[in-house]
């Protein structure tokens, strides 16, 4: 009809409809995403020689893997936690003279140290096993040295510590305490050897006081030439006891 307003539906669907730019990342980023590591891969080298094959995890060994150390010729096999030795590995080394591996530590570990029970491999023939914390031996344990002497018992910062028994070569063996990785405090020594037994206080390996019995004499191997005579006390206890807190006295008045 004459005298109608054009329409504007054209005009409308012509105008160019305007859009909010994207935030655009810095490229430097989605290069560094394309760079990290994550999930398992093959071999990696660091700087210094070393390399690692394993799972990765935000740039970090996570998961299993086994690392190698070129300088010291070390392998580790187990597991990993954000880059750390944690959970349960073998750390095996080269011997110096025949070139091959030998196993070291195979144990628990937690933040890159041996903690909780393991085995270490300190010779051919001297190893122990039982528990660990912040790699020293700690808690209950068993060594066993290249002599044949084995020790069983408490463990603290790398030595014997506690309640403990050293059972050595030819059957003979002491139970009793232990501190600073020597004989201290009260204990029992048998001589299995000579049929004997001696119960008294040590001091740094040193037998103070006691008193000696025959014990299993007649099934010894080696037993003494004549037996030892029993001492009629009438309070053996008490003298023993006053003996004990005779020598302790001076080491408390030194401290």
């Amino acid at each position: 009809m004459d005298g109608e307003a054009p329409s504007n539906t054209t005009e409308a669907a012509d105008m160019p409809v305007t859009k909010c730019p994207r935030k655009s990342e810095p490229l430097w980023k989605g290069w560094d995403q394309k760079a990290q590591k994550n999930g398992l891969r093959h071999q990696v080298y660091a700087v210094n020689g070393d390399h690692y094959v394993g799972e990765w995890k935000d740039n970090l060994k996570h998961g299993k893997g086994t690392q190698v150390w070129k300088k010291s010729g070390a392998i580790y096999e187990g597991d990993w936690k954000f880059g750390k030795r944690d959970g349960y590995g073998t750390l095996s080394q080269p011997d110096p003279e025949t070139g091959k591996y030998r196993r070291v530590y195979s144990g628990w570990w937690k933040n890159d140290k041996k903690s909780g029970y393991g085995i270490q491999f300190f010779g051919p023939k001297d190893y122990y096993e039982g528990e660990w914390c912040d790699n020293q031996r700690s808690g209950w344990g068993r060594m066993y040295y290249s002599d044949g002497n084995i020790y069983e018992g408490k463990w603290q910062n790398d030595k014997p510590e506690g309640e403990g028994m050293l059972r050595q070569k030819n059957g003979n063996r002491y139970e009793g305490s232990w501190e600073r990785g020597m004989k201290n405090g009260h204990g029992r020594f048998f001589h299995l050897d000579h049929g004997q037994l001696f119960e008294g206080f040590w001091v740094d390996d040193v037998a103070k006081c006691g008193t000696m019995i025959d014990f299993g004499r007649d099934e010894a191997p080696e037993p003494t030439q004549f037996p030892i005579p029993k001492v009629e006390l009438q309070d053996p206890d008490g003298v023993l006891k006053e003996a004990i807190a005779a020598l302790k006295k001076p080491e408390e008045e030194n401290d």
